[in-house]
């Protein structure tokens, strides 16, 4: 089985990009793994500046792919057991590894942003849509909870009601009224061109205040990540352990 995962490296510049057109971009377990993996190999280099997130095809991700993944309950399993050396679980590691980077993390979206895929976004720190891009914090109509970091990001991005209703309603919204509450930084008709001279402009200042500035951000904005993503955890599993005794479909 070949990558889903693209990466390309363009001078100071790391292109990522979901690999999967002819699904929009469906997640699955292996994609997410070498989503985290991906990053981390960015994190060992000293001459990256910037990593611009993209998707090939029609969409950024339309999120979790749930037949492939229902498909293998053990790899979900698996997948869901959080390593302690780092607070996270597959899912989350996917998105949080974003944020481990000390270098700036920009998303260029279009198309579905659903899902998996939206908490993949959110994990970048800048984020650029086309105008005809669609969100959504589509678990709820899966009978689940966002948990690959989703609720530590749009806390810190939109609110507490906001978020809830988002999440609760699972509605489908367009790039203006995401960037209307905080959830896009810029609508743009290229997104990967408007990512791009931004990464000009932060290559220009120091690597090291660039690096400061993230984790001042990142250590200082609300609560702990990782008291969140055990909640996160808390609040997911029984609603999978649910899903699996409906026999795949979602429970209410």
């Amino acid at each position: 089985m070949g990558s889903n995962i693209a990466l390309r490296i363009d001078g100071d510049r790391a292109y990522v990009t979901l690999d999967r057109p002819d699904k929009h971009n469906g997640l699955t377990i292996e994609m997410l793994r070498e989503l985290a993996e991906t990053a981390r190999g960015i994190g060992a280099r000293k001459d990256i500046r910037a990593v611009i997130i993209s998707g090939n095809g029609p969409s950024f991700s339309s999120g979790l792919d749930i037949a492939k993944a229902s498909g293998d309950p053990l790899s979900i399993v698996r997948a869901f057991i959080p390593l302690p050396w780092r607070g996270t679980n597959v899912f989350q590691e996917a998105c949080w590894a974003w944020r481990r980077l000390d270098v700036p993390v920009i998303a260029a979206v279009h198309g579905r942003c659903y899902g998996g895929g939206l908490q993949i976004a959110l994990a970048a720190d800048i984020r650029y849509a086309t105008p005809d891009s669609e969100f959504s914090v589509m678990e709820a109509k899966h009978g689940l909870v966002p948990d690959m970091t989703g609720a530590a990001s749009l806390s810190r991005l939109i609110g507490f009601d906001r978020a809830l209703l988002l999440t609760m309603t699972a509605d489908t919204f367009d790039a203006a009224y995401a960037a209307e509450i905080g959830l896009v930084t810029e609508v743009t008709a290229d997104p990967v061109a408007a990512a791009e001279k931004l990464a000009e402009r932060i290559a220009t200042r120091a690597p090291r205040a660039v690096a400061g500035a993230k984790r001042l951000f990142d250590r200082s904005w609300h609560a702990s990540p990782r008291r969140t993503f055990a909640i996160e955890r808390a609040t997911q599993l029984p609603l999978i352990v649910r899903r699996a005794l409906a026999g795949g479909k979602s429970a209410q």
